[in-house]
């Protein structure tokens, strides 16, 4: 960069602009971001061994982007009607190819990501080729960077055939050989890497070969987090034996190679992009199942076909086996890593990081209140409108006991995953030994559970995986201030400083939102009563015991330390709803009110399986919509036509009528008038034409007017 001249104020230089394809797509979305936020030069400084001058490096910082700025980055979507990221500069739109040059040489740096759309390909090759050849007309240097995959190198021989496990390296590139269905990517990677060689310091060009890009919302392994975080099956799907190690990059990571690149501008052409990781498929599987049932089911490979969420290219990505190392980057460039050593040992912050990023947030919330005032029925269909958990006392009881007698059991060596964790036998031993106290304590309670063994079952289930995922709905528990003080509390290793004032609580698992339902005895006896006898019979809406309950829970509730008063206490203020305004057995004005108060979902739309279910539905309501549509069309159709026809019969029936009448006016007003003819006029008329006829005079009507003349009775 050309300095400034002596005695004279340095002048803000002009923030590079970076030009990157296909902004919105998961790749363009983030490195985008990432570089748009990047001080130019960044990348060169040398990070400071004292992490405590904080302050110091933060208006070093703030004082560098003041003369230096920030890049701007600028380029095209791949789809057109998407928004315009918050972090892009400028979107380009063009028709012709020629419009795009124009874009291209009014950038300093040029980015074309071909990982994610083989579309890009073909455009990639013509922007290296026509910037190539106006290199003479360029204001000033040019950096062209071709962001490739590692899936260039799937079929390379080790360079040491005695040692197949000896990593490749970018000294190895030029050995290469591509997947099949990537060798369009490796023709490109030839043609930059060749066009980058006649001037580097007027047109320099780079290929980055990135491993499996994963982080945030996660690209190729969001099929998997989905499914772990659904916990829909016992086990998340590993296709194969999953024994191929897979090269990986955080898509930060992958972003802070791209500014090293631009700012470094290094002199080996090929580098490759990837963390310290190498991890087997069934090792990274495995880590992502954390987020739900912790376990990983081996499903042939042929199965991944079938897969409507995963595309070919995450599927080669996927079944890659490569054993790799990126030493160019870690001897030569200054990154700070997200995630240097890999997916695996990053796992807890990627699940925090996908989540985030996914807004998929947990919903939690209980629902309080007397006996018979309508809690489970509510609660079942707040469950279903949310997808949360609804978490009901005696489920929960019966659940623990299936799983205590199950893990009481020797263990099984027949598991889903091969290597299970150590310490089954005394994880069995402590099973049974809880099993027996459970059991023992419910013949000495007539059937009932202490307290003591409800709050640890609830509490193990409120912090299992389903529930931290999706969140859950609690029912009617806990029922006093004692039991939601245990439920809720933190463990003594968990315990904040006891400085704060409010009362500690487990945030992870305490509701937000408690929705207590009001109503009167009078009202609930009423309700009770006109409940069918089929309901009523073995439960506690008998009118004996329904009493004792409704009166048991009023006691509990009009002392100082009340159910509703401890969530005042930590300030989680409960909300409530009277029902006895709106007497409706399906309780929807509750509902309504609730819903409007929490809002919506914070987790994912329907399934594939819901969506195909959705569409069906739609599709066989049009269907029999449009049968009654044509029906009913078809009704208005021929009654009309039948109308038409009897309209046009009683219209011939009134002209045949008109017609009759006039002939019969006619024939009427004929008579006389053939009367008169024929007695005064007809008799002369005759005879004066056989005169004629027999004359043949030449002016025979002059003839038979002068005989009529001449021969008029009344003359005579």
């Amino acid at each position: 960069m050309a300095g400034t001249e002596p005695g004279t104020k340095p002048d803000k230089i002009r923030s590079k602009r970076i030009f990157l394809n296909h902004l919105d797509s998961f790749v363009g979305t983030h490195t985008g971001k990432h570089l748009s936020s990047c001080v130019v030069g960044a990348s060169l400084e040398e990070p400071k061994e004292d992490e405590e001058l904080v302050e110091e490096e933060a208006e070093t910082i703030k004082s560098f982007q003041i003369v230096k700025g920030t890049y701007q980055v600028v380029g095209t979507l791949s789809n057109p009607d998407a928004r315009k990221p918050d972090f892009a500069f400028e979107i380009f739109s063009f028709n012709t190819r020629e419009h795009l040059l124009e874009y291209l040489l009014d950038c300093d740096i040029i980015i074309y990501n071909i990982t994610e759309s083989t579309e890009q390909i073909d455009e990639a090759a013509w922007a290296v080729s026509a910037l190539h050849s106006e290199m003479e007309n360029f204001e000033g240097p040019k950096i062209f960077i071709l962001l490739s995959t590692i899936m260039t190198w799937t079929l390379t021989k080790p360079a040491d055939p005695e040692d197949p496990e000896a990593p490749l390296t970018e000294d190895d590139y030029r050995r290469r050989k591509a997947h099949p269905n990537f060798k369009d990517h490796l023709s490109l990677e030839k043609l930059v890497t060749k066009l980058g060689k006649t001037k580097k310091r007027k047109f320099a060009t780079y290929v980055i070969a990135s491993g499996l890009v994963y982080g945030m919302e996660e690209s190729a392994f969001h099929y998997f987090f989905k499914e772990a975080w659904l916990g829909l099956k016992p086990a998340i799907s590993c296709f194969g034996e999953g024994k191929n190690i897979v090269p990986t990059i955080h898509v930060q990571d992958l972003a802070s190679v791209l500014q090293n690149v631009m700012e470094r501008k290094p002199k080996s052409y090929y580098i490759l992009a990837l963390d310290d990781s190498k991890h087997q498929l069934k090792e990274i599987l495995k880590a992502i199942s954390k987020l739900g049932p912790g376990k990983i089911h081996h499903v042939p490979e042929g199965d991944a076909l079938l897969n409507y969420d995963l595309t070919q290219s995450d599927l080669d990505h996927l079944m890659a086996n490569l054993t790799m190392e990126a030493f160019y980057i870690k001897e030569n460039f200054n990154i700070h890593w997200v995630a240097e050593s890999g997916l695996v040992d990053n796992i807890q912050n990627l699940i925090k990081e996908y989540k985030q990023s996914r807004t998929l947030l947990p919903l939690k919330i209980v629902i309080l209140g007397p006996p018979a005032v309508g809690k489970t029925s509510v609660a079942e269909k707040l469950a279903k409108h949310y997808k949360l958990h609804h978490i009901k006392i005696k489920d929960v009881i019966e659940e623990a006991i299936a799983n205590l007698e199950l893990k009481s059991m020797q263990p099984d060596t027949g598991e889903l995953e091969e290597t299970e964790e150590e310490g089954d036998e005394m994880a069995a031993r402590n099973a049974q030994e809880l099993l027996e106290q459970v059991k023992e304590n419910m013949e000495q309670s007539g059937g009932r559970l202490d307290d003591s063994f409800i709050i640890k079952f609830m509490k193990e289930k409120l912090l299992s995986m389903p529930c931290l995922n999706q969140g859950f709905i609690l029912d009617g528990f806990p029922k006093n201030y004692l039991q939601a003080k245990e439920l809720f509390s933190l463990e003594e290793d968990e315990e904040e400083e006891s400085i704060l004032k409010l009362p500690q609580y487990n945030k992870t698992i305490t509701p937000e939102f408690i929705f207590s339902l009001d109503a009167s005895d009078e009202f609930l006896k009423n309700r009770v009563l006109n409940l069918p006898e089929s309901v009523v019979v073995g439960t506690h809406y008998t009118q004996d015991r329904f009493m004792r309950h409704l009166a048991f829970y009023r006691e509990q509730n009009v002392e100082d330390e009340t159910l509703l008063n401890y969530f005042d206490e930590i300030e989680i203020h409960p909300i409530h709803i009277d029902v006895s305004q709106d007497n409706d057995a399906e309780n929807t004005p509750v509902i309504d009110d609730i819903i409007k108060t929490v809002g919506s979902a914070k987790n994912y739309g329907p399934t594939h399986e819901e969506l195909k279910e959705l569409q069906r539905r739609e599709a066989d309501e049009r269907l029999t919509r449009e049968a009654a549509e044509l029906t009913e069309r078809e009704r208005r159709e021929a009654e009309e036509a039948a109308e038409k026809i009897a309209r046009w019969e009683e219209w011939n029936k009134r002209l045949e009528e008109v017609k009759r009448q006039e002939q019969e006016f006619l024939e009427a007003h004929s008579i006389p008038l053939r009367n008169y003819l024929m007695q005064n006029v007809m008799p002369t008329l005759t005879k004066g034409l056989i005169e004629c006829c027999k004359l043949r005079p030449d002016d025979p009507v002059d003839f038979l007017a002068e005989y009529l003349f001449k021969n008029n009775p009344q003359i005579e």
